[in-house]
């Protein structure tokens, strides 16, 4: 009987141990889970906060900025239920939420908008033109926008990327020319006349540019004609002078 009762108790015993750690583990799990949410909210929350300070540089109509601040207040509202009682979260999701009521956004105009000639400042927007189609892709897999606003987002930037990959090499090539680079001024322009052959859409901005490269390549394919004549003129009265001397008459000493 008693020893019916010691192995009782010890089985008991391994049984508490093996629950308890089973607790522990799934606890320590759990908090691992969670510091893995915060940790995905945080990076939300700064990736999505830098893009509206970036939002200086590209302009982001009003459905834009929405977009983003929605996507940072359900990061915000996402860490407010894993650290209940943050007052800073808190303070935060009244900030934003705020702001998306106000609708106080300075909005742009993507078509409207005029190029800086610094291709360091023209980096820059394309790196901010970039994340925000990012954000504005995963924000329409999630549901979150419709697709008719994600559509018109997406393809105004993706114009404006066009229209700023086009000027630069507009803009090289010209360069170029001014230069009497011709073979260089040549490989810019073609560039820029694949680039908007490969569009599967022709607006005006597209057939304007295409005209106006095909009348730069024509005057660079003028302009190296005219110096090869040139060149051959040049050979030619050389080859004569040569042959000139060659068949001269011998002067007698």
């Amino acid at each position: 009987m008693l020893f019916a009762i010691i192995v009782g108790l010890i089985l008991g015993l391994v049984v508490i141990v093996v629950v308890t750690n089973t607790m522990q583990q799934q606890k320590k799990k759990q908090e691992e889970e969670r510091r893995r949410e915060i940790i995905k909210f945080r990076a939300i929350i700064d990736e999505t906060e830098e893009a509206v300070q970036n939002a200086a540089g590209i302009p982001l109509s009003k459905e834009g900025y929405a977009i983003l601040l929605n996507r940072e207040l359900s990061a915000l509202k996402g860490m407010q239920e894993l650290t209940p009682g943050n007052k800073e979260v808190g303070n935060r999701i009244q900030q934003v939420q705020t702001k998306i009521n106000s609708g106080d956004f300075a909005a742009g105009d993507a078509e409207s908008m005029t190029l800086p000639e610094n291709e360091k400042q023209l980096i820059g927007i394309i790196q901010g033109i970039k994340k925000f189609r990012i954000i504005l892709r995963s924000e329409h897999g999630k549901g979150r926008i419709s697709s008719e606003i994600f559509v018109k987002e997406d393809k105004k930037f993706e114009k404006l990327q066009l229209r700023i990959n086009i000027e630069t090499q507009m803009r090289r090539g010209k360069v170029a020319m001014s230069k009497n680079m011709s073979g260089s001024a040549r490989q810019y322009f073609e560039k820029a006349k694949l680039t908007l052959e490969k569009q599967n859409y022709a607006d005006e901005y597209i057939i304007t540019r295409l005209g106006e490269i095909e009348e730069l390549l024509s005057q660079i394919a003028k302009d190296l004609k005219s110096a090869n004549l040139d060149d051959v003129k040049k050979k030619q009265s050389e080859e004569n002078d040569d042959l000139d001397a060659l068949f001269a008459p011998k002067k007698k000493w």
